[in-house]
């Protein structure tokens, strides 16, 4: 008997791509407070959460701010952020991704998505794919952040699936490491060398074609 599998989904840089968007809004609030912020710098900010996000951008402009001016500005730029998310349309949705989940439909095979972020049920609605999911794992059901594995065990919950028959999309490294944590396969989605520690890794989404998705499910 074939095995059952689902497939548990990170949302930025593997669904869509916000980081763009979160760029922006940390950018302006690096210009506000007079320091610059790269896109190099906001590298160190894939896959983790807002608040902790924050404090790398401070440590990078080697500013120090009282808590409730960090709340100000966590308010602030998320605001900001909201505002790109809501002239969102499908045509965000990254190569191949559509594909995939018609394979996954098709196959009828489940699949969830595990995000750290709190608005990723109003970009999958943005996107039209809200509906597509079996389940959804946000930033509002966890208080562990990747490299934690706590967003994928939940996600495996909700599918009622075995964490090993579940095989994770990621495009950050602390996503890899929280999949390989929860012991399911993890397919990680970018430079080969930073995320060796998957099980395999594709350059862009465009790589999941039928033919890599027949290898995966063998």
């Amino acid at each position: 008997m074939k095995k059952e599998i689902a497939f548990i989904f990170d949302l930025d840089g593997v669904i869509v791509d916000t980081a763009k968007y979160h760029f922006l809004a940390w950018r302006n609030l690096a210009d506000s407070l007079g320091f610059v912020f790269t896109e190099e710098h906001n590298e160190l900010l894939k896959g983790v959460s807002r608040v902790r996000s924050l404090e790398i951008l401070l440590e990078i402009g080697k500013v120090e701010l009282t808590e409730e001016k960090k709340q100000t500005y966590l308010v602030q730029k998320n605001a900001e952020y909201l505002e790109y998310v809501h002239k969102m349309t499908s045509e965000e949705i990254l190569p191949g991704i559509t594909n995939l989940l018609d394979y996954l439909d098709t196959n009828t095979i489940k699949y969830a998505l595990g995000s750290a972020s709190k608005n990723a049920p109003l970009i999958l609605e943005k996107v039209g794919l809200l509906n597509r999911f079996t389940a959804i794992v946000d930033g509002n059901d966890v208080s562990k952040a990747k490299p934690d594995p706590e967003v994928f065990l939940i996600g495996a919950q909700k599918l009622q699936m075995k964490p090993e028959n579940c095989i994770v999309v990621e495009d950050a490294i602390a996503g890899v490491e929280a999949a390989n944590a929860a012991n399911m396969v993890s397919i990680g989605i970018g430079d080969a060398e930073l995320l060796k520690e998957a099980t395999f890794v594709l350059k862009d989404t465009a790589g999941f074609t039928n033919d890599f998705l027949k290898k995966i499910m063998n």
